[in-house]
C-alpha cells in the first residue's frame, strides 16, 4: 500500500538525503529548485543547537520556513532534543527528522545516531520528547539495525509510529556495515509491513532503475538519494520525473552547466564568506567536473585556485567547449 506524502510537504517521492559537509544550504536550495521532493539538512547536534554553537544553526537554515524541507537533529538526551526541536519549529521548520542512522564513530561513540538502535527504549523517549515539543511532523531515519544479529528497525519504527512519527526512512545497511557491500532493499520491506506511515528506502539509489528496484523490493513509498547526487543536484528531480512518466529535464552541459556551477559557487561564497566559501566549494566543483569528459586538467586548476575571479573565469571560458554526457545516475 502506497501512502500519501503530503503531510510532510513532499512534492515528489524522490528525496535528497542529509550528508554532513555536503547538503548545506546552497546545495539543498539547488536540489529543491531542480525537483527534489524533500531535502534534509545536515545532521545538527541538538545540544549545540540549543547552545547556539557558531555555525550550527546555519546548517538548519533551509528548514526554517521553506516547504519541502526538514531539519535533522541528533542527540541522546530528551531535554536537548525537545528544546532544539522547539527552536527549529519556532523559527519556521516544517519537518523535524531524528537521526537514528549515522554510523560515524564520533557520533556512535557519543551514543547518538545508529548507536540508539541498541537502546530502543531511549530512542523512543527521544521520539516522544520531540513529538511532544512541536506541532510540525516528526520523522526518523534509521539503519536496518546495529548489526546482522539485531535487525530491529521494524520494532523501532512501529514504536515510533505509535508515538506520533509521520514517516520512517531506512538505509538498507546495518551500522556495522557502514557503506560496505550492497544496500539490502528487500530487508526494508519488514519496516513497511510494520507501519502505516510512509516508508522511504535509502542506500545505493543512483538512478531511476535503482529507484524502481528499491521501491519494488521494499514496498517503500519514496526513495532518498545520497552520494549519487554529489555534483548532480538535478538528479533527484530527474529521477522523480522518470518515475512519474513526465518529460525528464536534461542534465546541464556546456554553458548550462557552467551557469549552474557559477550559481552554486556564488551561493557558497555568499553563505560562508569568501575564505571559507572558496575551501568548501572545491569538493563541489570537483564533483561537477568529474562528470565532464576531458575536463581533468580543468578540474585540477579549478580546485587549486584561491581567487574566486579566476575560478569564475575558468569555468565560464572553458566549460562551454567541453562535451557533457548524461551522467549514468539519470539513465532509466
Amino acid at each position: 500500500m502506497i501512502v500519501n506524502l503530503s503531510r510532510i510537504g513532499a512534492c515528489s517521492p524522490v528525496f535528497l538525503a542529509p550528508m554532513a559537509g555536503i547538503t548545506d544550504l546552497p546545495f539543498r536550495n539547488l536540489a529543491r529548485r531542480l525537483g527534489a521532493g524533500l531535502v534534509v539538512s545536515e545532521m545538527v547536534a541538538s545540544a549545540d543547537m540549543v547552545n547556539a554553537r557558531p555555525g550550527v544553526r546555519a546548517k538548519a537554515e533551509l528548514g526554517l520556513g521553506a516547504e519541502g524541507t526538514a531539519v535533522q537533529l541528533a542527540g541522546r538526551e530528551p531535554r536537548w532534543m525537545a528544546e532544539a526541536a522547539r527552536i527549529c519549529a519556532g523559527q519556521g521548520a516544517r519537518v523535524i527528522d531524528i537521526n537514528f542512522g549515522c554510523p560515524a564513530k564520533k557520533v556512535t561513540n557519543g551514543l547518538s545516531g545508529s548507536a540508539l538502535m541498541r537502546d530502543p527504549d531511549l530512542a523512543l523517549r527521544l521520539v516522544e520528547a520531540v513529538v511532544g515539543a512541536v506541532e510540525v511532523p516528526v520523522t526518523i531515519k534509521t539503519r536496518l539495525g546495529w548489526d546482522s544479529d539485531a535487525l530491529n528497525a521494524p520494532e523501532i519504527a512501529a514504536r515510533a509510529e505509535a508515538a506520533g512519527v509521520a514517516m520512517v526512512t531506512v538505509h538498507g545497511r546495518t551500522r556495522c556495515q557502514f557503506y560496505q557491500g550492497a544496500a539490502d532493499w528487500s530487508a526494508i520491506a519488514a519496516v513497511k509491513r510494520a507501519v502505516g506511515v510512509p516508508v522511504v528506502a535509502n542506500g545505493d539509489i543512483l538512478d531511476a532503475a535503482t529507484a524502481r528496484r528499491a521501491m519494488a523490493l521494499s514496498g517503500s513509498d519514496a526513495v532518498m538519494i545520497g552520494r549519487g547526487a554529489r555534483g548532480a543536484p538535478w538528479l533527484p528531480g530527474q529521477v522523480a520525473a522518470m518515475l512519474a512518466g513526465r518529460p525528464v529535464p536534461e542534465a546541464p552541459r556546456g554553458a548550462a552547466l557552467a551557469e549552474l556551477m557559477l550559481e552554486h559557487y556564488d551561493a557558497m561564497l555568499s553563505f560562508y564568506g569568501r575564505d571559507i566559501g572558496v575551501r568548501v566549494a572545491r569538493k563541489h566543483l570537483g564533483w561537477y567536473l568529474d562528470r565532464v569528459p576531458g575536463a581533468a586538467a580543468l578540474r585540477i586548476r579549478v580546485v587549486a585556485a584561491t581567487d574566486p575571479a579566476a575560478v569564475v573565469a575558468m569555468i565560464a571560458r572553458e566549460l562551454r567547449d567541453c562535451a557533457f554526457d548524461m551522467p549514468r545516475e539519470a539513465a532509466a
